[in-house]
């Protein structure tokens, strides 16, 4: 994936958080305070604003989103983002483009960043196992393989292994058990970005 390519798929991930933000401000008001689709919506719309004047190279296309969701006021997962797309820009020099490896190695970088951020660990029922299943799953993968397929693929299999699990932090934690049966909703969020791509 290079500069241009990234910037393509940076389009359809802010359509497609436009898109689902209705449904995912409906499954965090089931365990949170119902405002994740807003800030999605926010950060989309401050992202595809921000495309026009983005640079052509990895790490500055990284910042600049990351400076356009750190604009987005809301739910900590913006701020998680923006963290997320810094930690990007700080680990892309000096690739032009993001062979399956390098991808695999970012989101395996980005999980342990966003830990540390957040305080969240892997098996909590967040983002966080989401993006740690598509990581190993394209560390897996064949070069020559469909890597958004696996993406996809491997965001549902997430969601689904964690669906009849416990909440385990943030604002959803209160509702531990309740939350049993009720999709997480930034894993959710997690499963739309992939399938954007």
């Amino acid at each position: 994936m290079d500069a241009t390519q990234l910037k393509a798929a940076l389009r359809r991930w802010a359509d497609a958080m436009t898109a689902a933000a209705p449904e995912l401000n409906a499954l965090d008001g089931r365990l949170g305070d119902g405002d994740l689709g807003a800030t999605l919506e926010k950060c989309a719309a401050n992202v595809r604003a921000a495309l026009p004047g983005m640079p052509d190279t990895l790490d500055g296309i990284f910042k600049d989103a990351a400076q356009a969701c750190a604009k987005a006021s809301g739910s900590s997962f913006g701020t998680l983002l923006a963290v997320a797309f810094l930690g990007a820009a700080k680990w892309a020099p000096p690739r032009a483009a993001l062979t399956r490896a390098d991808l695999a190695e970012l989101l395996a970088q980005s999980v342990q960043t966003l830990s540390a951020r957040g305080g969240a660990a892997l098996g909590d029922k967040t983002m966080l196992d989401s993006l740690d299943a598509i990581a190993r799953a394209l560390q897996a993968a064949a070069d020559d393989d469909d890597l958004r397929a696996q993406a996809r693929r491997a965001a549902a299999a997430a969601l689904a292994d964690y669906r009849d699990r416990p909440n385990r932090i943030g604002r959803a934690r209160m509702f531990a058990e309740k939350s049993r049966g009720l999709e997480d909703p930034g894993m959710v969020a997690v499963l739309r970005m992939a399938e954007s791509l």
